[in-house]
């Protein structure tokens, strides 16, 4: 039986998701799983440098992916009112951020980029300092930088901790788009055939299925690996970034991430993108 690495991040949106996959609840057929469970940033490098068969990646990150990658329609986070947030200590406009140190999750998170495309409108510079993504907030707090983008449970908890929201990034790009923001999308290997990438859609598809139905152990699941433990938190994270696009992302979510790729990868893109929908 051949074994699958499947890498994705700790975060309550990703464990809800594939706690089916992971328990053994839900099988899939003819390979046994290798989970690994990374933050973000980690994950894009994993699957840059080939050590994952099946990856959550962001959008970004995917842009330089896409030769040797496939992404899958299920198991995405994309959708509106999920954008990152750009927060300091206190308020302050985006023009007064030009060449002062402002923290981002990694240079290859969809946080980052997006928060690149907000400095380019307003024609700023920042001085970006890349830091693990829970390690955000508590830079900004301690005037380590000054300001950080926050993704993942930052959004809900940036408040409690004295911070205001200078922008959010994901209302920047529904007004300019007029589309949901897609964050990040699971990949499978090309090479590992249409027949695979199929299987493991399939079964991403039965996992948020089985969560839904709060499989037994989900929760305890969730927790062992959340960042924040509120389990009030928890429940909004996943409100918020577990969609309708999660189960298939759609025309509209195919259209939103083709238009946030062009911004990372200018140029032809190879075809197809995604998993075809007949084949879904």
């Amino acid at each position: 039986m051949k074994t699958l690495r499947l890498c994705f991040s700790p975060c309550p949106n990703d464990t809800f998701i594939f706690h089916g996959l992971v328990s053994g609840r839900v099988p899939l057929p003819g390979f046994a799983l290798e989970p690994l469970l990374a933050d973000v940033e980690v994950l894009n490098g994993l699957a840059a440098e080939g050590r994952a068969d099946i990856c959550k990646v962001s959008v970004a990150a995917a842009a330089g992916l896409l030769d040797h990658w496939l992404l899958l329609r299920a198991g995405g986070a994309l959708g509106r009112g999920v954008g990152p947030l750009l927060v300091a200590r206190e308020p302050r406009t985006i023009q007064s951020l030009d060449r002062v140190r402002v923290a981002i999750p990694g240079a290859r998170t969809t946080g980052n980029l997006l928060f690149g495309l907000v400095c380019k409108e307003a024609g700023i510079a920042a001085q970006r300092v890349e830091l693990v993504f829970d390690q955000v907030l508590p830079a900004v707090a301690r005037g380590q930088v000054d300001a950080g983008v926050v993704i993942h449970e930052g959004r809900f908890v940036y408040e409690s901790m004295g911070l205001h929201c200078l922008a959010d990034l994901g209302e920047w790009w529904e007004s300019r788009r007029n589309l949901p923001l897609p964050l990040g999308l699971i990949a499978v290997r090309r090479d590992l055939g249409l027949d695979t990438a199929r299987a493991v859609n399939r079964a991403i598809r039965a996992s948020l299925e089985s969560a839904r139905d709060e499989a037994p152990g989900l929760w305890d699941y969730v927790r062992a690996h959340a960042q924040e433990m509120d389990q009030s938190v928890i429940e909004r994270h996943i409100a918020t970034f577990v969609t309708h696009f999660s189960l298939d992302v759609g025309a509209e979510g195919e259209e939103a991430v083709a238009a946030l790729l062009a911004e990372a990868r200018p140029g032809v893109l190879p075809e197809p993108l995604f998993l075809p929908l007949d084949q879904a």
